[in-house]
């Protein structure tokens, strides 16, 4: 699992079958801080997230069991909403 950012929306009209329905979101991944980590990638939303919430996602095999077809043309899926991240800063390394 890793925490983005959505940062924005994917609309792709002609597609594979097993993503019929599904909402797609472009998710920029996040270091703890807010700080940008890596490309954005694209997501399918499971639960309804919207542009500029950090969530949770998942990817590889874990998401495409999460879309509940095994076989469908996942590799990453947007399963949580974040509310409020607390770090200790002074567990950190520098």
């Amino acid at each position: 699992m890793w925490v983005g950012k959505i940062i924005g929306t994917l609309v792709a009209t002609p597609k594979d079958d097993s993503l019929t329905g599904s909402k797609l979101l472009i998710v920029q991944p996040i270091r703890f801080g807010n700080r940008p980590a890596g490309t954005p990638i694209v997501a399918v939303d499971t639960i309804g997230a919207g542009t500029g919430e950090t969530v949770l996602v998942v990817d590889g095999s874990s998401a495409r069991h999460v879309t509940g077809n095994p076989q469908a043309a996942v590799d990453a899926a947007i399963i949580g909403i974040i509310d409020s991240i607390e770090i200790n800063k002074s567990l950190l390394e520098e």
